[in-house]
Order: C-alpha cells, then structure tokens, then sequence
C-alpha cells in the first residue's frame, strides 16, 4: 500500500476530509484517492473479492468529482441532487403523456413475459403490473441508458460523498458483483447515486433481493428481464408487501378537511376516513376487508388536486424510493395498464419551491418546534402537514402546501 499503514492512510484521508491538507493540484489530490481506495483491500478481501479483481477494477480508477451529493476540501458543497421526485409540482412528474405512453408498451409486455409474470406474481402476490410500472419508471423498460461508471460513482461517493461509510460497502460489493463475472464493468451503468440494472438496485440490494428466476445459475438484473422483475418483486416483498392489498384509492376529501392529518403516523381503517366523509371517486365500492385495512391520507399538493389513502404497500413502494411522486408513479401506472382512467382529481397549476427555499421553510419549522425531520428541501409529507401546522399558528389559509407567501412568513418570524 505504497508503504502507508492505514492508519496514516486514515490520517490523510482524515485531513483531506477537514480541509486540513489542501491539495496542491488536482494530481494530489487523485494520490490522496488512490491511496484511499487502496486502503479498502482488506475489506475487500474479507467480501470475497479476489486481488485480481480488486486490481483491475481499481487500476486508473480517478474520482468523479462532478457528482452531486460530495463535500470537498475547500470547494463548496456540490449539494443535493435536484432529483426530479423532489422537485417537480406533481403534474410535470405523473405526466399524463409519459403515463400513457408507459401504459400502452407495459400492456405488451404484459403479454410478451406473461408466463413469467404470473409465476413471479403467484410466488410474490407482487401483481405483475407493479413490476412492470417499476421497470417503466426506473428505466423506461430498458431504453435508457444509465449515464455514469458504477465502480466510479461509488468509489467517489465512499471517498468525499455525504454518506461515505454506506457507499465504501457498495463499493465493495460491486466489485464483487464483477467478481462474479455475472455482467462487464462496460454494462455495469448507474444513476449518480449508484443505482444499476432494469430496475435499479444498489449492489447491496442485489445480493439482499436479487432472484435467479431464469434459471441459468446468475442473478442477472442487468439483461434477464424475468431475474430483474422477480428481484424487484422479492425486494417489495422483503419490505412487507401485503398479497391482495392495494397501493391507494383515490378520494374526494371532504371540504373542510384538516390537511395536517397528512402524515404516516395518523392512520385509520378505510371505513372510518369513509365515515368522516372521504368518498371513493366514481362510486367505487370498496368491500368489508378493504374498508378494514388501514390507511394514511395522502394529499400531494395539499388541499389542491387529488387525495389518496394509501395502505402498507403505498409505503412498501415507498421503500424502493422515498418520494410520494415515485409511489402515485408507479401505483397509478400499474392501475393504467389495465384501466384507461386517469385521475378522477385533476392537478392543480401549483409551481414547485427551489429546494434551497424549502430549506430554509423547514429550517424555520424546525426552530419553532413544528418540524422534526431532516432538512433535506424535499417537501414531503412531514413538510406539508408541519406547513399546515404553521399556518394555523400564523392565522394563514390552510392549504398544507410551500408557497412563496408562507416561505416570506416564516422568514419574517425569526
């Protein structure tokens, strides 16, 4: 290791990570990188990694500081991804033509993988339409092409990434993954955040989840279209998923609703949101076990469009990626593929907040004790229902939803 024990390795990394040694040139500090990821080997080892492997796959490697998410010496903080779940109003997200169009091919794939569906679906109870609108959202059923080097965007992540101690492990389990030999380094594509295959997995979810439905002795996510939908419906299952259970129903809320009740914590049998006035939009009828199963009110614009309540699986759905928009995605993309219907609730012309302002709005909840949650810029539930809290305290409307005005209100409270 270049004659570094690793604790002086730990000693430079530590410095450089503090800003304490500032490298003279972007040559010093791609020595600092290459000395870090070599102080991996005996982790890698312990995983099973060959040396052969952990030197081809590291030989040349150099950091990808373009990345979002990395905190490096003496630069500013490349900050948060601006992910489009987290910042697109819900109508520029669940696009209608983009729904469609998705709808329409997963129809024909429906058919075309129909015997591996129905055993992926009578072995999971994951419907086959999940698993489809999973692939649609992730990689728009293969088409598109995943744009970094996933060895790259780990290694880069576990050296400056803001959580650098979970990237080291995927680091190391995507070398073994190559290890493996179950796909190339040259096809191992990722989203920035180290996400790869037809259905985007982290590797540690691939060897948590993955299946070897085909048969052929690989869990292979990368091309076998049977191994990556069994292996997403293995991980819904793994996180809970309900056989028989819907995502959500859409409702109509009644006209005073109190959209603070918006949050996971407050949940109730279907039947009494039934009871206190939600109704079930085009008369649908919802049975004796469907009104028994529990449910959170979901109101993704606040008062404003559509309102959901949603079961266990919205939030199993919810696991395969944190956003609200992701979920009523893939939920409603799967209800498309075998109903023309849209959302009985249009959405409304609300526009969306920059992330750094709904920043500073829950940093501002968070400092008179509404807001609880990370501040992240993302406005989710917890963000909304913590809005609709202020709101009542400051005598504004109720709308549970980051406005302009509601931003200037809180700053103007400090």
């Amino acid at each position: 290791m270049n004659g570094l024990s690793r604790s002086s390795l730990a000693a430079v990394a530590s410095a450089l990570f503090l800003g304490l040694l500032v490298p003279t040139s972007a040559s010093s500090a791609d020595a600092a990188f290459t000395q870090f990821i070599a102080s991996l080997w005996p982790e890698a080892q312990a995983e099973g990694v060959s040396r052969t492997t952990f030197d081809e796959q590291t030989r040349g490697l150099e950091p990808d500081y373009k990345l979002p998410d990395l905190i490096l010496p003496g630069r500013p903080a490349t900050g948060a991804p601006s992910q489009a779940e987290f910042v697109q109003v819900p109508a520029d997200y669940v696009k209608e033509a983009s729904i469609a169009r998705l709808a329409g091919e997963g129809q024909r794939l429906l058919q075309k993988y129909r015997a591996a569906l129905s055993e992926i679906e009578k072995k999971s109870g994951v419907p086959a339409t999940v698993m489809l609108a999973i692939w649609g959202r992730e990689t728009d059923y293969g088409r598109y092409t995943l744009p970094y080097d996933l060895v790259r965007v780990l290694a880069t992540q576990a050296y400056v990434g803001r959580r650098k101690d979970q990237y080291r492990t995927e680091f190391i389990l995507a070398l073994k993954i190559l290890g493996d030999g179950v796909v190339t380094r040259k096809e191992m594509r990722s989203s920035w955040a180290g996400a790869t295959g037809l259905t985007q997995f982290l590797p540690s979810e691939y060897y948590k989840h993955g299946v070897d439905f085909d048969g052929d002795g690989r869990i292979d996510i990368w091309h076998s279209v049977p191994d990556a939908l069994a292996s997403a419906a293995q991980q819904l299952v793994n996180k809970g998923w309900q056989t028989g259970v819907r995502w959500a129903y859409e409702v109509q809320a009644p006209a005073k609703i109190d959209c603070t009740l918006g949050v996971p914590e407050v949940t109730k049998p279907i039947g009494q949101w039934l009871r206190e006035g939600f109704v079930p939009v085009r008369g649908q009828k919802l049975s004796a076990a469907e009104q028994a199963q529990p449910a959170s009110l979901l109101q993704p614009e606040g008062i404003y469009g559509p309102s959901f309540l949603t079961t266990k699986n919205y939030f199993v759905i919810k696991e395969y990626n944190f956003s609200d928009l992701y979920v009523l995605f893939v939920g409603h993309l799967s209800d498309r593929m075998t109903s023309p219907l849209p959302f009985a609730t249009p959405w409304s012309a609300s526009k969306q907040l920059r992330t750094k302002d709904v920043e500073t709005m829950q940093r501002g909840l968070t400092r008179v004790g509404l807001y609880k949650d990370k501040i992240d810029g993302k406005a989710g539930m917890q963000t909304r229902a913590a809005l609709g809290a202020y709101q009542k305290s400051a005598g504004l409307k109720v709308d549970c939803w980051p406005s302009e005005e509601v931003l200037r209100s809180i700053q103007a409270a400090r």
